[in-house]
């Protein structure tokens, strides 16, 4: 009886384990954000084998060194000021060497370094270590530390491997997606830059209004998902601009109604141009609507206050602002003061208030200071 009890605890076990696995895989394969990817592996892998605390060391490409990306426990912060020399340590004899080991006894161990533990105060006691790699590359190595029943087993090896090299995979692909998305802004930038040289007087202005948005935006505390849309919405926000013709986008003094009228027209025929990109549907609305006015007289479907999209909202505040602090062919740049002011007038009538109070804010704390120094 008692030795059908031990199999029933033991299955029990290796079942839980093999659901912790699975849960953590799928909750790490959820994100392509690499740091939030690496955040959950070192946070969820201790629970998987019933240890203390687990870290993730990074390999530095430059020096070789290893660095504490992410760390558990109370001195997760300090570790993250540590870097260990190539080939220092256990993780630097795994990172050089490969292969995931176990290691009993730490302190009579001739690989271990002791330095980790003085600067934190910590006490090493055994620990698992496992290379984190992806086919030749070798991104660092994840190592879990003091077993807080008894010793690591052949089991928790396995388990950490396994992780490991999912962790390794889900860094691999995030990577790949941060690359593709800033290879696709840089594409999209170099595109409205390539537009605005059709009118030396807004040279630099998508660039600006691009900052100018997300300085709004980070005091909105606008959710990354938003974020990203907002960056290519203010990136494109003109991009209809391409069909105006030259002799109204370069006319040198203030338009008549005809050419006013074309003119309004850039919003729509830059959402007709995205609506090409499906995986854009979430910009559109900032390009379409990004001349709306917060009292309903903007274009071109008279939105009013909150029935505008937000992103078109912040877009409209940060698209003015540059506008007022640019030289345009009529009149010179104005004072960032007088700038603000006139912001602050016509906000509730022209501006939605929250952008523009934001932005107020972001001045007066002197973070617009180095954007103006750089037009």
């Amino acid at each position: 009886m008692k030795h059908r009890h031990q199999q029933q605890d033991t299955a029990a076990e290796s079942y839980s384990r093999l659901q912790s696995l699975m849960q953590l895989t799928a909750l790490i394969n959820s994100s392509l954000d690499p740091a939030e990817v690496r955040r959950m592996a070192v946070e969820a892998v201790p629970r998987c084998v019933n240890a203390d605390v687990a870290s993730l060391l990074l390999i530095d490409e430059v020096t070789g060194e290893l660095y504490f990306e992410v760390a558990s426990g109370a001195s997760g912060e300090t570790l993250k000021s540590i870097r260990l020399r190539p080939g220092e340590g256990i993780a630097g004899w795994v990172a050089r060497r490969g292969g995931a080991i176990i290691v009993d006894d730490v302190r009579n161990d001739r690989r271990f370094t002791s330095s980790v533990d003085n600067r934190t105060g910590y006490e090493t006691r055994n620990m698992i270590v496992a290379p984190v790699a992806t086919g030749e590359k070798l991104w660092g190595v994840l190592q879990v530390i003091n077993k807080l029943e008894g010793r690591f087993t052949e089991d928790d090896l396995d388990l950490v491997r396994t992780l490991a090299n999912q962790v390794a995979i889900a860094i691999e692909n995030a990577s790949i997606y941060q690359e593709l998305r800033n290879t696709f802004l840089g594409v999209t930038t170099a595109l409205a830059e390539a537009l605005e040289k059709r009118d030396a007087y807004t040279a630099g202005h998508t660039r600006r209004v691009h900052d100018y948005s997300l300085l709004i935006a980070r005091r909105l505390d606008l959710a990354e998902a938003e974020l990203d849309n907002l960056r290519l919405a203010a990136i494109l926000h003109d991009i209809g601009k391409i069909g105006v013709s030259d002799q109204v986008l370069r006319k040198p003094g203030r338009l008549d109604p005809l050419e006013f009228e074309e003119m309004c027209c850039h919003p729509a025929a830059g959402s007709e141009i995205l609506k090409h990109l499906p995986r854009l549907d979430g910009v559109v609305p900032g390009v379409l609507h990004h001349h709306e006015q917060y009292d309903g007289n903007g274009y071109p479907a008279r939105l009013r206050g909150e029935e505008i999209p937000l992103l078109a909202r912040i877009i409209g505040v940060a698209d003015a602002f540059d506008a007022m602090t640019s030289d345009r062919p009529y009149r010179s740049a104005l004072p960032v003061e007088t700038a603000i002011a006139e912001l602050e007038r016509c906000k509730g009538a022209q501006f939605d208030p929250e952008s523009v109070d934001a932005l107020v804010a972001a001045w007066r704390a002197g973070e617009l200071a180095p954007m103006l120094s750089s037009c």
